[in-house]
């Protein structure tokens, strides 16, 4: 049966992310059928130009996956 896995995180920890997704990739070991990623880029505060802040882009990981139980 396939079943799906959701993985967030920001870009500012995207080396976090991949150490997240690959051990729970080892550990589980779910036969991967897909994955898809999306970033979204954020916006600081653009009211005031002199002092734009830099946000974080969000990123999403979805796996698609069967068991290693099934």
């Amino acid at each position: 049966m396939q079943q799906v896995k959701l993985f967030r995180s920001i870009e500012s920890e995207v080396r976090d992310l991949e150490q997240e997704v690959n051990n729970w990739l080892n550990d589980s070991g779910a036969r991967v059928i897909s994955i898809t990623g999306n970033i979204a880029p954020q916006s600081g505060n653009r009211s005031d130009p002199k002092r734009i802040a830099y946000v974080p882009s969000d990123i999403l990981l979805v796996v698609l996956y069967e068991s290693a139980e099934a």
